[in-house]
């Protein structure tokens, strides 16, 4: 099943906070069958500034802006859903690195953080800290896998 997130986004007017936006997200795209992911936010510089977002371009692997932050929501489905088999001694196909320190919030379900010498499941509540290494994501149950990404541009 695909869920399409609702965004709030708060303002400030006269003083006074506000709900400045409240709506089913947009921006969401589908890189493979059934991989849902849409980019809910960004900034360009830290400290982050409060005014209005800059509209973001989905990507498979997300672009950071230098000096900035990324949120991604993502619903990542079963592996026979994805078209995506990974052949035993070689690296996954979806292996991928971005520079950035991502905080990853596993929502429901579960799946498998793989890295170039070790894997580990995933289920809802557990958080990943990625360090700018080379991963992927392997989801084998017959679930479908909601995550939350931050990613804050790193060196």
């Amino acid at each position: 099943m695909k869920t399409i997130p609702r965004r709030i986004v708060t303002g400030e007017r006269e003083g006074k906070s506000y709900i400045a936006q409240d709506s089913i997200v947009a921006n969401i795209s589908e890189h493979y069958p059934n991989l849902i992911i849409s980019d809910i936010w960004q900034t360009s510089q830290m400290p982050a500034q409060f005014r209005e977002e800059n509209p973001i371009e989905n990507s498979a692997i997300p672009q950071v802006i230098k000096n900035g932050t990324y949120f991604r929501y993502v619903q990542i489905p079963p592996d026979k859903q994805l078209g995506v088999e990974a052949a035993i001694g070689k690296p996954h196909p979806l292996m991928h690195q971005t520079p950035s320190l991502d905080y990853i919030v596993i929502l429901s379900g579960e799946i498998y953080l793989i890295t170039d010498t070790e894997e580990t499941m995933l289920q809802a509540g557990d958080i990943v800290i990625q360090r700018g290494t080379n991963h992927a994501w392997s989801n084998r149950s017959d679930q479908m896998c909601l995550q939350l990404a931050i990613l804050i541009d790193a060196q």
